[in-house]
């Protein structure tokens, strides 16, 4: 976050000194800028970066940076009236919806404005992701004989096969597809196993970036309610039986958002239903890698007790590196496998292989395991900071399940209080939230906000921003 903050000042202190050059005047050099503000060079070079994206300064390499000569008068803006005509048709039979909803996904991945603390963020702060070993990953894959050349379309065999393993059972690397990431992977495997206007069992609450997918695929999502021990067996089976519904979507692992892990008795029989229902059981395994200091020993993905080919997992390497770092997986056996693998070479060809390459360079670094050890510690401080300070200044907030895996808390609110009235106070008193609503797919039973401790950059801040909810919920009640 200082970082950031550096290229903003700095960015803001270059642009209001511009008019003492002329058009095409050069601008100092970046050693000067180090030593006057007294920056790093990666500062000055976004700072840079930032005012020729606005079109400011140009910068030529081995030139240095230069003022923009003057921008000629833009041309006569288009009449675009007409799309609303062509967007609007009536759409009403449309299996498959011509316009998606992506607010749900919006409120974890936009920035919030500078000053705010982020509880609503769904990766790791800059000073939790491997940067260095990240750098280093993609510059020796860069230099690795064939690097830049089309990969196999089923993703990297030596990846294809860490993937595998990481997995366990009985998983094979010719059962793994490599894929851009989670979000991508789910949305081929909705596609292959649920048709338009089918119904599509999932979790409640639930992820809401999932059920985006599922209603952009023309896709019904029934809830199916969980408990502190994850998805109850019974209602799954209710749903079934009601639905006839080709697939459950569930995360068995720290859930997002409740972070309850699935009980171990419930595991064999949540895949015993789905086999009899003629059912898959899409497992999203999406936050194994940030477990905290205090977890204990993990139970194994579903996919490796699953002979019968009745899971297709999903994992990814995202969450615990970089949200630019969508390399991610899809596991599966019988011929569902194929129609995945068909699916997403017509969706995306392939993941670029200097990224598969970096991935590989990257998981077989000794800066891997001790990147994975430095995040399961601070997570834990992390969270532990929260509850403390939720336990302090907000006791009327339930929370009556603390995870030791993941990246957030998922707190209660008292009767009556409405989230979306409590996200907006909050933003006011400078710190974002979540509100609960988008995480159902039906009416809420009550009032949540899911709590994010990974995006922030320290307990400091953590504390801080407990306090200014505080003081949007006492607006609120007012």
């Amino acid at each position: 976050m200082q970082e950031r903050s550096s290229v903003r000042e700095l960015a803001e202190q270059l642009r209001r000194e511009l008019d003492r050059y002329s058009p095409g005047g050069k601008l100092p050099s970046s050693r000067a800028l180090v030593e006057r503000f007294r920056v790093s060079p990666v500062t000055v070079s976004r700072a840079l970066a930032q005012l020729a994206a606005e079109g400011l300064v140009v910068t030529r390499p081995g030139a240095g940076a230069f003022r923009a000569r003057p921008r000629t008068a833009p041309a006569p803006a288009g009449d675009t009236s007409w799309q609303e005509v062509a967007l609007s048709a009536d759409g009403a039979a449309d299996l498959v919806p011509r316009s998606v909803d992506a607010s749900g996904v919006l409120v974890s991945l936009a920035a919030p404005p500078p000053g705010v603390v982020e509880f609503n963020g769904g990766y790791l702060h800059p000073s939790l992701q491997p940067e260095r070993a990240m750098a280093a990953a993609l510059s020796r894959a860069g230099r690795r004989p064939g690097a830049w050349g089309r990969p196999p379309m089923e993703g990297l065999p030596e990846l294809r096969e860490w993937f595998a393993r990481s997995i366990g059972g009985s998983v094979t690397a010719a059962e793994v597809l490599v894929t851009a990431g989670g979000q991508s992977a789910l949305t081929t495997a909705l596609r292959a196993l649920a048709p338009p206007g089918a119904p599509v069992l999932v979790e409640s609450p639930t992820y809401p970036g999932m059920l985006a997918i599922a209603r952009a695929a023309g896709l019904r999502p029934v809830p199916v309610p969980v408990d502190a021990e994850g998805v109850r067996p019974e209602l799954l089976a209710d749903a079934f039986r009601a639905t006839g519904a080709p697939a459950f979507v569930c995360q068995p692992l720290f859930q997002n958002p409740t972070g309850a892990v699935l009980a171990p008795e419930r595991r064999a029989e949540v895949l015993r239903i789905a086999r009899r229902a003629g059912a898959f059981v899409i497992e999203d395994d999406f936050v194994r890698r940030l477990v905290h200091e205090d977890a204990g020993p993990l139970p194994r993905p579903l996919a490796a007790d699953d002979p019968d080919g009745v899971v297709v997992h999903v994992s990814s390497l995202t969450k615990a590196t970089s949200p630019s770092f969508r390399v991610g997986a899809l596991a599966a056996r019988g011929p569902v496998l194929e129609r995945l693998r068909a699916i997403q070479v017509v969706d995306t060809f392939f993941v670029p292989r200097p990224l598969q390459e970096a991935a590989l360079e990257l998981v077989g670094s000794p800066a891997w395991p001790r990147h994975l050890r430095a995040v399961s510690t601070e997570l834990k401080a992390r969270r532990d900071a929260m509850t403390a300070a939720l336990a302090l200044h907000l006791p009327d907030l339930a929370l009556p399940h603390v995870p030791s895996g993941g990246y957030h808390l998922w707190p209660r609110l008292p009767e009556g209080t409405d989230d979306t009235a409590l996200v907006a106070a909050a933003l006011r008193a400078g710190v974002a939230i979540t509100p609960g609503r988008p995480y159902f797919s039906a009416e809420p039973p009550a009032a949540h906000i899911r709590l994010s401790f990974a995006a922030v950059a320290g307990t400091g801040e953590i504390t801080e921003g407990v306090r200014r909810l505080r003081t949007a919920r006492d607006e609120v009640r007012r």
